[in-house]
């Protein structure tokens, strides 16, 4: 969706409407009302009603919501990627490859394997034999989600269906600029809650700009989970520090594609491909550092230029199936993609496919599938998250220079490695700063729902995938209690006079290294 104004400037009031407009099109979707701060606070407390019986629901139950929710997602498969397309500019492709099958997957991840996850965890008691030791995984409460554009249904039940499965309750406060799509998702959950008997608190929307972002982090909530830019992520923490909100960060990439002089081309090449134009590159694991040692460079820029050069743009809906790649979803995402590739020729890069902005179709927010060639670490495209469809390519001669082109930025989210050589791609990975890696394809490791999704350095912190990221969205409380009670006061006070010595004398028997020491203490125990 797009505005008629910067997203900074969107009214929020009880009676400020969004308009909503196709990115590929111009056209009016529709009208969104958005909530004031008050009113944001105000759907909070319905959802802390509802947490408050959900968190002791059984797992089996929780099984049902998402179950539920999944059906009707696979019944109106279509009519969601529709919504997709016109909200967001995607193609159809796109959209149930990138959205609802990694949502789906995701369902069914945790119905599957949720349940042993957040299962009471025993621990060893160590000294302390006559006790039990035990991890708790305990709701927090009620999780607040500010979600982007970029992926307008998975944004919202991604993060929504581990905490939903932990026992919370959400509220998502949705893009402004994918509003119209998020009420068309509504009926999913809603249905699914009224057909259960459920209260429709566990999973709200909320609506507006970046204010009602910060009136959901300061409304009491437990957690908030944020996806976004790194400079919009710092200010959810500047918000959430105010009151102590724990954050898990998402942020942006500019993740490295490493090709290895022994990869097969063809592979790297499609995988390329995809990295650079899924989503119209709108993609927080997009590969958007393209880094060819030299001996294959040739080869692998004359074929990725000639399947990039096929690649058909336009408006997605008025073509099904014969567009490659569709709009941006902002205007001003566009500029800030042309100002990078105009950074880069100005540097001295070779523009091998599109480029010309001017040259796309009318009317929408559209660049087009770009190849630039002779990339240098010291352009800024090659720094700065471009989110749009651009590969930009850049020679290496070894591996250490791949690793170090690799980890010079800010970024630390993904890697994708092709390379024949599997001892090789182990070392390379582990070189390289990343949250994860991705040998010989593109992007699994997200659809591998087991493997914890998160970045470092400038990509945020923590995970929301996987067992991790199920437990993200838990209180773990750490449980003692005894095994055998032995009915004998563990006394501190009144201090005695040999209490010292003994306590040494614990302390060398126990953890003295060697033999003598072990010895010594032991006598000192015993009052020797």
């Amino acid at each position: 969706m797009t505005v008629t104004a910067p997203a900074a400037h969107v009214p929020i009031g009880s009676d400020a409407q969004l308009r909503c407009v196709d990115p590929a099109t111009g056209d009016t979707l529709g009208e969104v009302r958005t909530h004031t701060p008050a009113e944001v606070r105000a759907i909070v407390e319905p959802a802390r009603r509802a947490q408050a019986s959900w968190a002791a629901s059984p797992f089996e139950l929780r099984k049902k919501l998402l179950n539920g929710m999944l059906e009707r997602l696979l019944a109106r498969t279509d009519e969601v990627v529709d919504a997709i397309v016109r909200d967001a500019g995607k193609t159809r492709e796109n959209a149930i490859l990138g959205e609802l099958w990694p949502v789906a997957e995701k369902i069914r991840w945790t119905v599957a394997q949720g349940e042993e996850a957040l299962r009471d965890e025993p621990v060893p008691s160590g000294l302390f034999v006559h006790k039990r030791a035990r991890i708790e995984y305990d709701p927090r409460g009620v999780i607040g989600i500010i979600a982007p554009w970029n992926y307008p249904l998975q944004n919202i039940l991604g993060p929504a269906v581990p905490a939903l499965y932990a026992g919370n309750a959400v509220v998502v406060k949705v893009s402004e600029h994918v509003a119209w799509s998020a009420e068309r998702f509504r009926p999913i959950w809603e249905e699914t809650l009224k057909e259960l008997g459920l209260p429709p608190g566990l999973l709200q929307l909320v609506h507006g700009d970046g204010r009602a972002g910060e009136a959901l982090i300061q409304a009491g909530v437990e957690l908030i989970v944020f996806t976004g830019s790194m400079a919009n992520g710092k200010k959810v923490l500047r918000t959430s520090a105010e009151t102590l909100t724990p954050t898990i960060l998402e942020l942006g990439g500019k993740d490295a594609m490493i090709v290895c002089e022994d990869a097969k081309l063809e592979a790297a090449a499609h995988a390329a491909l995809a990295g650079s134009f899924i989503a119209a590159g709108q993609n927080c694991l997009a590969a958007e550092r393209t880094l060819v040692h030299a001996k294959v460079y040739d080869a692998f820029v004359a074929r990725v230029r000639e399947l990039a050069g096929s690649l058909r743009l336009g408006v997605p809906h008025r073509a099904p199936g014969e567009v490659d790649v569709g709009a941006l979803v902002t205007p001003q995402q566009r500029e800030i993609v042309r100002a990078l590739v105009d950074d880069a020729v100005a540097k001295g890069a070779e523009v091998l496919v599109g480029g010309d902005v001017d040259a796309a179709p009318r009317g929408g927010n559209f660049f087009p599938p770009t190849v630039l060639a002779g990339c240098t670490p010291d352009m800024a495209i090659m720094q700065e998250e471009t989110f749009g469809p651009v590969m930009a390519i850049c020679k290496v001669h070894d591996d250490d220079e791949a690793v170090r082109v690799a980890n010079g930025t800010a970024y630390g989210l993904g890697l994708t490695l092709f390379t024949a050589d599997a001892e090789r791609g182990r070392r390379l990975s582990r070189r390289i700063q990343t949250g994860s890696a991705s040998v010989n394809d593109f992007g699994f490791t997200y659809m591998v729902q087991g493997l914890p999704f998160g970045g470092l350095k400038g990509s945020g912190f923590g995970r929301l995938n996987g067992r991790e990221g199920l437990r993200a969205c838990t209180q773990q409380k750490a449980v003692l209690e005894d095994r055998v009670r032995l009915g004998i006061p563990a006394k501190l006070y009144p201090v005695g006079r040999g209490d010292y010595g003994r306590t040494r004398g614990v302390l060398r028997t126990l953890y003295g290294r060697s033999v003598g020491q072990r010895l010594r203490g032991l006598r000192e125990l015993l009052g020797g």
